[in-house]
Order: structure tokens, then sequence, then C-alpha cells
């Protein structure tokens, strides 16, 4: 490759990972509203804009319109398939997006594509629903007993999700806790997830391999997570998304937060003090928000 070739790369990648940070911006808006946290909105806004003018302008009016029609325009490739609609994309489209000599798009979906190495994965066996056992609705679609946290050792932000990280890989639901909490951290140092009434809700996307995925967690004596207001953090939801769940992890976060608006089910959760009361009390009080 001469080094005319390889600048044009360089170029290329670089846009790339502008796209892939801007979309996070415009997914970290969209949480705040699901969680009717405005806040943060003025700041968010503001730098979604900075980022869009320093696209070109050809590559801004492609990212925009496919923004008008889902809250994903570009997405990764994961197991030779495209993230987003599961379409089994051919070897040489494979091999043009991991030159990024261009940006090239899903057949399909007409998503950009853009291709990663380091990612953590969900094990899509490790909840599989066992034969003769009812459908699974609500809460139980996402969740498990195995993913209540009564009572957190951890003492503040990171190590509280370091914490549910490892427990997700002990349990067979993730294949890297290190790498799971490495991005989710990434993900909060783009805007708090910590939000009013003790609430927060840190979350990995791009976890190709199985279904969404929700651990809970209780902090006895609260947890400084960095959010705008100045309440300690007491319960904590974790979720792992795939990117196809992108669009409805909006609405389960809505859900959530419905619900815990409510001081009665805060109290609900954080009296438990086993796995399964957190688990039963779970399913209880989101049987109206979250179907």
């Amino acid at each position: 490759m001469n080094d005319q070739a390889q600048r044009g790369n360089v170029v290329m990648q670089k846009t790339i990972n502008h796209l892939v940070q801007l979309q996070e911006l415009t997914l970290a808006r969209a949480e705040q509203e699901a969680t009717l946290s405005g806040a943060q909105l003025s700041q968010l806004d503001k730098s979604i804009q900075t980022m869009m003018d320093e696209l070109p302008v050809d590559i801004r009016s492609t990212f925009v319109r496919m923004l008008k029609k889902s809250p994903l325009a570009i997405v990764p490739i994961a197991n030779k398939n495209c993230s987003a609609c599961g379409m089994s994309l051919p070897v040489s489209l494979i091999q043009a997006v991991r030159a990024a000599e261009r940006l090239v798009t899903c057949p399909n979906c007409g998503r950009l594509l853009y291709y990663t190495t380091a990612a953590p994965r969900r094990i899509s066996t490790a909840s599989s629903r066992r034969r003769g056992e009812p459908p699974k609705v609500g809460i139980e679609r996402f969740s498990s007993v195995d993913l209540m946290i009564p009572r957190l050792e951890a003492t503040d932000r990171d190590g509280a999700i370091a914490e549910i990280c490892h427990l997700l890989e002990e349990k067979g639901f993730i294949d890297n806790g290190e790498l799971l909490t490495e991005e989710a951290l990434k993900r909060e140092a783009i805007v708090s997830t910590a939000v009013d009434q003790g609430l927060a809700f840190p979350h990995v996307r791009g976890v190709e391999g199985g279904g969404l995925t929700l651990a809970c967690a209780i902090s006895e004596k609260g947890i400084r997570f960095g959010g705008p207001s100045r309440s300690l953090t007491r319960i904590l939801f974790f979720m792992v998304i795939p990117t196809a769940a992108s669009a409805f992890y909006l609405k389960l976060l809505s859900g959530l937060t419905e619900t815990c608006r409510k001081e009665d089910a805060r109290d609900k959760l954080l009296a438990c003090d086993t796995a399964e009361s957190l688990w039963k009390t779970l399913i209880k009080i989101t049987k109206s928000t979250i179907s």
C-alpha cells in the first residue's frame, strides 16, 4: 500500500470512529429522555452538534438520514453478520469493511458497517428455556435470580460495575467480565447513567451472541455514581445490550424508570436481603410497566 492510500485509510478510520462516537452521544441523549432526566440534555445537544459539524457534508447528510429511520446508523459486524438486521455478509464485503478504505453499508438494511475485534460477547446458552417450562414474560425474559445482588460489597462506582460484570461472567452470561467492565466505564465517561431517586442504569451496547440481559444490584449505604444529583446511588440496573435490541432497550429503561420513580417500589427493592427475594420483588413491581 502506498503512502497516499495509507493516509486515506487513516482518515477513513478516523471518520468511522467519529461516527461511532457521535452515535453513542445520540443514544445517550435518548437514554436521558427515557429516564426523565433532562439535566444533561443541553450539554449533549452541544456535543452532538459540534461532532456533526466536523463531518464532511455528504457523510453528515447520510448519517442524519439514517438516524431518522432508526436509532442506529452505524453498526458492527458480528460473526460475519450485520449485527442490526442479522443478514449474513459476503466475505468480500467483510474484507472491505475491515480494510476501512471507504464507508460500506449492509446490502439488506442499509446501515453503515464497521469492524471491531475487541468486544465482550454474550453466551447465548446461559439462560435458554428448558423443555416443558412455561414461556417467560415481563422482566423474566431479560434476567435471572442468578443476576441479583442484594448487597453490593463495592463502595464506589468502578468497583460496583466490576462486581456486577464479574457476576455476569461467573454465571455464564458473558465471556469476558473485565472487558465488559472497561466498556461500561467508557460509557459512563460520556455522561453518567445515574439519575434521581438513587437510581443508576450502567450498560454496554453492542454485546452480541445472545439477548438483552439485566442484572440488579443494591448498595446498602449508597455509592457516589457521578450523576447530576447529589443523592447517593442505591439501586443499580446493569444492562447488556445486543445491537439488534438497542431500540427495545430504551423501552425497558423507560419501564424500569417508571417503576422506580415510586418510593414504595424502591423501598421494596431496598428491603430485600437475598437474591431470591430481590428477584421475586423485581418481577412483582414491574408487572404493569414491563411486558
